[in-house]
């Protein structure tokens, strides 16, 4: 008898667009072959979408003309192109990572006016902090050096554990209306999370089971007063950051679209999974160590019926922002293309939880 995940693989392999049987075949199966990683190659780069993107690439390599945004930016584009599965070769992807290796911080296209926001300094925010999580989707880690920023990311986790509360690293300001970090402090937010779960350097027992600790006291929610609490960046001036982890109410359900994973009621809407969190904590390894996110694992394999497909209650995000972005289907119109690629989120969930049960 077929196992749930196998069951999800064929229908992948069966139903899906090239990008998700090309990524089904290598990370999950590995067993992709020239041929087909050729032909595959081919078909993603007719998709329109890839089109649209290598048309808005400049002469440097710089996709659109800003860094942080949706497709047609430099962030959104080379988060697009990687997640499409395309070979790292590939010129457009190339050149946007050339770019990132060869433009200056304080150059304009970076959306800071020619100021560098240093992400050691500023917790949370940084320019750079948003390039390096680019080039770790991307895979270049192994050719642009962000071996400063990954353990960044790792003490930005360790703090956590280090301080009773994110009230002990921030300050009143605004007569106490808002708190804001003190500088050279250290808080995880996305693009941390980001960063470590598309490298693999870090990942030993001891730094996974820290960052597994980290998340599991994010997760609590035992002190109302900290529940959903989020300081902001200083920068002469409170600035929201990226995607700043709540200093309790850390969650993957959540009721809306927001640059951090805290779940606060908007227009009675129920909760749903927001699946791009999930990912990422699983390829960090955490899952087994945190048994809300096992439970999570486990909630979301129970949805899969018997044709392997799965209907988990997903944040439905047509769009890819800097705070989203999961759909690799050309549009949700048809639900096999939706189901597609539920189904293959929630397989690379269950894939990188490294779990055996389904």
């Amino acid at each position: 008898m077929k196992s749930k995940k196998q069951k999800m693989i064929d229908f992948l392999l069966k139903n899906a667009n090239p990008s998700i049987k090309r990524r089904v075949k290598s990370e999950i199966l590995r067993n992709l072959t020239p041929d087909e990683a050729a032909l595959f190659q081919e078909q993603i780069m007719k998709e329109p979408m890839i089109q649209r993107i290598m048309a808005c690439q400049q002469e440097n390599g710089w996709i659109g003309k800003s860094l942080h945004g949706g497709l047609e930016t430099q962030e959104g584009g080379t988060k697009y192109l990687a997640e499409k599965a395309l070979d790292k070769e590939t010129p457009v992807l190339k050149r946007a990572m050339e770019a990132f290796a060869t433009i200056p911080l304080d150059d304009w296209c970076y959306d800071t006016r020619g100021k560098i926001i240093d992400e050691f300094k500023v917790t949370g925010h940084g320019h750079n902090l948003i390039r390096c999580a680019c080039i770790a989707r991307a895979g270049y880690d192994d050719v642009i050096d962000i071996s400063p920023q990954i353990q960044l990311s790792l003490d930005c986790f360790k703090r956590v554990l280090e301080v009773d509360s994110v009230l002990d690293i921030t300050h009143p300001v605004h007569g106490g209306k808002q708190r804001v970090f003190y500088e050279n402090e250290k808080w995880p937010c996305r693009y941390h999370l980001d960063i470590l779960a598309h490298t693999n350097s870090w990942k030993n027992e001891r730094n996974i089971k820290m960052v597994a600790d980290s998340i599991t006291k994010l997760m609590k929610t035992d002190r109302p007063e900290l529940v959903n609490l989020v300081p902001a960046s200083w920068v002469g001036y409170p600035l929201g950051t990226l995607g700043a982890f709540p200093a309790q109410g850390l969650t993957v359900k959540v009721t809306c679209l927001l640059p951090s994973p805290m779940s606060i009621p908007y227009r009675g809407r129920s909760e749903v999974y927001q699946m791009e969190y999930i990912e990422w904590f699983a390829r960090c390894g955490v899952v087994k160590h945190i048994p809300a996110l096992r439970k999570v694992v486990d909630d979301i394999m129970r949805s899969v019926d018997d044709e392997g497909i799965c209907h988990a209650n997903v944040l439905e995000v047509k769009e890819w922002g800097p705070y989203c972005g999961f759909r690799l289907e050309t549009d949700w119109k048809s639900k096999t293309r939706k189901a597609c690629d539920i189904t293959f989120r929630a397989l690379l969930i269950l894939h990188y939880a490294n779990t055996e049960a389904y």
